[in-house]
């Protein structure tokens, strides 16, 4: 089976100048896990869920606030609000951020007649979960290791107890 006739064509992607917001509201929308970037008509990497949380980098929280005994019971309410006022601190920083600094470059892609066996030991052996895919030049779809499962799903015969046919 060939990774063409498991693909998604046509993928929704971002351009390397687009900010992490825009790629974070395509992949709750769409409800996917990465998306191919683009840099013109060339693409330039691939940006995940996991890039994106990657860049949430929470400080601990504040060890310099300290207050009498008698006012203990509020001291942890009051760390905890600090904390989140640096939390919204820096995800609106990480919204801001271009989805170039995030993006795992360079792009691992795959050719449409490739068989879907070489799309399944690339993904293991570079430990990602979805290929862009390319035609020549030209991104002309996306293939994820669920594709992969539905695929040969798809092609299992149970008449005959094996895969084709």
């Amino acid at each position: 089976m060939k990774v063409k006739e498991v693909m998604t064509k046509n993928p929704e992607v971002v351009a390397v100048t687009d900010q992490v917001r825009d790629a974070a509201k395509i992949l709750r929308q769409k409800h996917i896990g990465g998306l191919p970037v683009m840099e013109g008509s060339c693409v330039a990497g691939v940006v995940t869920e996991s890039d994106i949380i990657s860049l949430l980098t929470i400080e601990e929280p504040s060890e310099d606030l300290w207050l009498p005994s008698p006012l203990e019971i509020i001291e942890i309410p009051i760390r905890e609000y600090i904390n989140w006022g640096k939390t919204k601190k820096a995800l609106a920083s990480i919204g801001n951020t271009e989805v170039r600094k995030v993006m795992r470059s360079p792009a691992i892609t795959i050719d449409e007649d490739a068989d879907i066996e070489e799309a399944a030991a690339k993904m293991l052996r570079h430990k990602i979960a979805r290929l862009p895919v390319m035609k020549g030049e030209n991104l002309v779809g996306i293939v994820t290791r669920a594709d992969i499962v539905r695929g040969i799903g798809r092609a299992y015969n149970t008449d005959k107890g094996k895969l084709g046919g």
